[in-house]
């Protein structure tokens, strides 16, 4: 049955999915920074299960046929090591240029989509990308200027650019579940990957938590959940090729919640690769979309 939905509401749901991340990274480097980035990904992940998991069952949620099945041991394999790395640069580097170096991964989905979903990338999602892009190279490009490289941020780098690798993959992975299973399935299941993935080496590497960083990552957990499902519920409805350069407003939440949490000062730089990230997005909501059924 054909979706009724407003054609900006996808844009506006994946703006909120973003923040609801963003968001959950800043708790993310609070408690990485204090036990580690792989015993917060393990909290994580486990406690988003037990929280969407119920969610899921009560709505009449059936183990998935094989090749559904397939789609979601994938995405969240390659998410718990997308986000084991992402949360290990966060903890080398500022959330906002974490965020910035990641935007690589919504340029290498665009063409992806074109390849893997047979998706035609058109010349306004060509031009929104590059645009954002250009965002990024600025702000990369203020934040070496501006300080002596050295093995932290070596690390961080390599750390986020492998990230960055995964996360374009999961764009597409994201838009393939979309179109076969619902967003409290999708949520579950990428919650419950990751936390059997990462739950096998627990014996040797989990560090136990104090009560302050238990409530980061339950914070974290929530908005883990709230953001998988808001994404999900998004790509049923628009193709990736026109919401992955919403993506991009994912710096202007970073740059916030780093402010907020970790006093991460924003440069002239970050405002002006800012500013070309949000034409980017601008561009993108109006492109043309479209409707999906499930």
């Amino acid at each position: 049955m054909p979706r009724s939905d407003h054609p900006l509401l996808p844009f506006l749901i994946t703006l909120a999915g973003v923040g609801m991340l963003s968001l959950m990274d800043a708790f993310m480097k609070g408690a990485s920074l204090a036990i580690g980035a792989y015993s917060a990904a393990v909290l994580r992940s486990s406690l988003g299960l037990l929280l969407i998991a119920p969610v899921w069952l009560a709505g009449g949620g059936k183990w998935p046929q094989p090749h559904v099945l397939r789609l979601h041991l994938l995405r969240g394999t390659s998410s718990t090591f997308m986000a084991l790395s992402f949360f290990y640069a966060l903890t080398k580097l500022p959330i906002a240029e974490a965020i910035a170096i990641s935007f690589i991964a919504p340029l290498i989905a665009l063409y992806l989509a074109a390849i893997l979903l047979g998706e035609t990338v058109s010349r306004r999602a060509i031009w929104a990308s590059v645009l954002g892009f250009a965002g990024t190279i600025v702000i990369i490009g203020g934040k070496i200027g501006s300080e002596s490289p050295n093995n932290d941020l070596w690390l961080g780098l390599a750390a986020i650019i492998f990230s960055a690798l995964l996360y374009a993959w999961n764009f597409i992975l994201i838009r393939q579940q979309s179109q076969v299973a619902l967003p409290r399935e999708v949520a579950t299941f990428h919650s419950g990957v990751s936390a059997v993935i990462l739950g096998l080496a627990a014996p040797w590497f989990f560090v136990l938590p104090s009560t302050d960083v238990m409530i980061a990552v339950g914070w974290s957990a929530l908005l883990t959940v709230g953001g998988a499902m808001a994404l999900a519920w998004a790509y049923a409805r628009a193709e990736a090729q026109a919401l992955v350069p919403i993506e991009y407003s994912g710096f202007l939440w970073a740059s916030l919640f780093g402010w907020l949490f970790f006093r991460e000062a924003v440069t002239m730089p970050t405002i002006a690769g800012t500013v070309l990230i949000v034409i980017g997005c601008w561009i993108a909501a109006r492109a043309p979309t479209e409707q999906s059924t499930i």
